[in-house]
């Protein structure tokens, strides 16, 4: 078992918090990994990144090389594409819809989408409506790890788990909240699937 993962977004869109619970999930299992950020000005909104690498075997590099990475998850469309050259061939792209504009010439999202669904495997869905409508703005980001559980090689209740050790100690409500949002984003990937 072997998977490479890039987490993308800005600044204050949970991350990190997609690769704690990941990762959680991954150490809970006993697998191997590796991982590498990069906050480029992270609480301004800037560029938010994660090379995340798990496996059942020993990792030697902390980086995913070029049209390496299993799946991209992009907590914001923009960031999406700035790196699709380290997607592999078969490699799935889970994308928020929503974006984050925070410059004045931020591209025509309508283009931006249209990037996107020249990928071969692709998933695009609106995560922070979705996490809206549960009464959970700040879980957009778990909606789209649940969106994109699918392909992680992690059974879905270790990510449950994951989110439970995570979230344990700001209370039952913050926990049940993240996971109803885990689910909705899974369900939604489900059905895109069918």
């Amino acid at each position: 078992m072997k998977i490479d993962i890039i987490l993308a977004g800005v600044g204050g869109q949970g991350i990190l918090t997609i690769a704690a619970t990941i990762g959680t999930a991954a150490l809970q299992n006993n697998l191997y990994l590796k991982q590498s950020e990069i906050h480029g000005m992270s609480q301004r909104g800037g560029d938010v990144q994660a090379n995340l690498r798990i496996s059942d075997k020993p990792i030697a590099s902390d980086l995913i090389a070029n049209g390496m990475a299993d799946i991209i998850i992009a907590v914001e469309p923009m960031e999406s594409l700035r790196y699709l050259p380290f997607l592999a061939k078969d490699g799935w792209l889970v994308t928020n819809s929503t974006p984050f504009v925070n410059i004045s010439n931020y591209p025509d999202i309508e283009g931006i989408i249209a990037e996107v669904k020249q990928v071969k495997n692709h998933i695009i869905l609106d995560a922070d409506s979705m996490a809206k409508e549960i009464k959970a703005a700040r879980s957009s980001n778990i909606v789209m790890l649940g969106a994109a559980s699918s392909f992680l090689d992690l059974k879905y209740e270790d990510l449950e788990n994951a989110l439970r050790t995570i979230f344990e100690r700001k209370g039952e409500d913050v926990v049940n909240i993240n996971l109803k949002a885990l689910k909705l984003g899974r369900e939604f990937a489900e059905s895109v699937l069918k």
